[in-house]
């Protein structure tokens, strides 16, 4: 516990004693009494078992068995053994974790929510879409995947006789990124969500919450211990193979950036939110093509490749017979050429009457 001398805390710094801020008190209460302090561990009043969902529950188990993180035998047991052994259940009731993992209805709980948006430009001023999720971790795990593929680009290639998909930002290095914001947000700040927001040159998404005391956005990508906000909600999703353990989250998204060609993933902190940034690599650079092996197809979406084929099968085709070829009108053909002769992939030859469009041979 915190020492305190007349009401105020104190702590021990080098050779000085200082007071201890609210921040650091509150931390420290919660890591000497976390039955008493912290959020997760608290009875969830009002909730009993038919409050969960057990086809959430039953799946988590059912992942940890086949990764190999739970035993065999944990896909017999029932609800209140399974929540009770990852100390969830106590003496027959619900823990706030367990209603945060696996709620039903959280309608009362206002921060059990996500927060989505998509911005045109690089500011707030104008809204292209926003909405709000509201759920337990798995439904805001997948309403925040489904709206992140729905605003940012997706790719194409062609790796022997299979079709390779791929996110202008690796998938695995978002999907990570969401998982760490609402797992280790501050649930006990009832009036604050996790958020995403898409704008033409990145994607943010934060938590409330902070880094752990030892860390801060300049170190976190360094080696590091786990250090957990809300330990028993992340030991559930580690035996469920939806988070590692030993702070390897930060370096795998850096990894996954890394072998996609688009920049490493920045971490801010700025009023009680934790927010990682990704670059979009897209966004006002020219060489995008080069950094992905100059490849139409690792670059650009499937629509437009199928433009970029069509003039490759054909040179010399004229965009009225790329828009009869392909089935799209004349204004969308016009703008895939545009994409595709800034990307310097295409060229026009000869008139413009009598001239067309030919593929650009790499030297």
């Amino acid at each position: 516990m915190p020492y305190t001398y007349r009401g105020c805390p104190y702590y021990k710094y080098e050779s000085t004693t200082q007071v201890m801020s609210q921040e650091i008190y509150e931390e420290r209460l919660r890591a000497a009494k976390p039955e008493k302090f912290a959020w997760e561990r608290q009875v969830a009043d009002g909730v009993t078992l038919a409050d969960l969902d057990e086809e959430r529950i039953r799946g988590a188990v059912r992942l940890g068995v086949e990764r190999g993180r739970m035993p065999a035998t944990a896909g017999g047991d029932s609800l209140e053994s399974i929540l009770g052994k990852w100390n969830l259940m106590r003496d027959g009731k619900v823990m706030n974790g367990a209603l945060a993992l696996f709620g039903k209805s959280l309608g009362g709980y206002t921060q059990m929510g996500l927060r989505l948006a998509r911005f045109r430009g690089t500011n707030k001023n104008e809204f292209v879409d926003s909405g709000k999720a509201s759920g337990n971790f798995f439904d805001l795990l997948d309403a925040g995947m489904a709206f992140l593929f729905k605003h940012l680009s997706q790719s194409a290639k062609i790796v022997g006789f299979k079709k390779e998909e791929q996110l202008e930002i690796p998938a695995e290095a978002l999907r990570e990124a969401l998982t760490n914001a609402l797992c280790h947000r501050q649930l006990e700040k009832y009036n604050l969500t996790p958020s995403i927001a898409v704008y033409d040159d990145r994607v943010e998404i934060e938590n409330p919450g902070r880094l752990p005391l030892d860390l801060t956005p300049a170190t976190i990508k360094s080696s590091h211990a786990s250090y957990p906000y809300n330990p028993l909600i992340a030991e559930v999703l580690y035996r469920s193979s939806f988070l590692e353990s030993w702070g390897s989250g930060v370096s795998r998204m850096v990894d996954a950036c890394k072998a996609q060609g688009v920049p490493e993933p920045e971490y801010e902190v700025n009023g009680g939110f934790v927010r990682i940034v990704f670059r979009r690599a897209t966004y006002g650079d020219d060489s995008v093509n080069d950094r992905r092996n100059d490849s139409l197809n690792d670059s650009l979406n499937d629509s437009v490749n199928e433009t970029y084929l069509t003039i490759k099968a054909n040179p010399g085709i004229q965009r009225k017979r790329i828009s009869e070829l392909t089935g799209k009108s004349i204004p969308t053909v016009d703008r895939h050429i545009a994409l595709l002769a800034k990307a310097s992939l295409i060229e026009h030859r000869d008139s413009d009457k009598t001239g067309g469009y030919y593929p650009v041979a790499k030297g």
